[in-house]
């Protein structure tokens, strides 16, 4: 087998993995099964020439950051939701960051994730279409999720939890991919929680690059005072 042709099967075998995840309609058992038997390969399968988004979403963080909380940016908490084997927050790292937690469905991404030695701890078997009643409110600055908001994993419902957990200010940077904004309706969950006044839309970078020639939308959601009777 030639070195082109080897690169091929690498790369089918790797979109044949990504597919399988999509089909997994969010079902925590299949995902953390999934993510344990891909984890050896995630990252080779998800190469930074390949996968735009954590650069993406951690450049965001890092203007939203410097545009509207400011203040010292090392100890800008930030929570790395659905980290995986930690590629946003090693990007997050690399501009300054360095108040970052992860949590992951998967423990032994969340392992991975940890030996990158950027994360002050992670959490694995945390399944984000759950509550998360454990976790304080108003924990963090910013939430950062990259391949979280898409099919067959994070409804998007789940974006109330991830509100829930930021500082008033704060913000929920999220990508989305065309196909799951298509199929999942995220738009009109942002307008439900608009509505509510739980958050705001700041910004959406439309149709950027993501992975493998699919595009994404990468959302700032600002998250707005608390109203007692959100608080209730």
């Amino acid at each position: 087998m030639s070195a082109v042709d080897k690169q091929n099967a690498l790369r089918q075998a790797a979109q044949m993995r990504i597919k399988a995840s999509h089909a997994l309609k969010g079902d925590a058992n299949l995902l953390a099964q999934h993510y344990f038997e891909w984890a050896d390969s995630y990252e080779l399968d998800m190469d930074r020439e390949r996968y735009s988004g954590p650069s993406i979403v951690a450049e965001m963080a890092g203007a939203l950051q410097a545009a509207y909380i400011g203040g010292d940016r090392a100890a800008t908490a930030v929570l790395d939701a659905g980290c995986g084997t930690g590629l946003v927050g090693v990007q997050l790292d690399h501009i300054g960051f360095r108040f970052i937690v992860g949590f992951d469905l998967s423990e032994t991404m969340a392992e991975m994730a940890r030996q990158t030695g950027v994360y002050r701890h992670v959490e694995g078997e945390i399944d984000l279409n759950r509550s998360l009643s454990e976790y304080a409110s108003a924990s963090y600055d910013m939430i950062v999720c990259c391949g979280v908001f898409t099919l067959g994993h994070v409804h998007p419902d789940g974006l109330r939890e991830l509100s829930r957990l930021t500082r008033p200010n704060g913000f929920v940077i999220a990508s989305t991919c065309k196909s799951y904004t298509q199929a999942m309706s995220f738009e009109d969950e942002v307008l439900r929680l608009q509505e509510a006044s739980v958050l705001a839309p700041a910004q959406c970078l439309n149709d950027g690059r993501f992975l493998d020639g699919e595009d994404a939308h990468y959302w700032a959601l600002r998250v707005l005072e608390k109203s007692t009777k959100q608080r209730r």
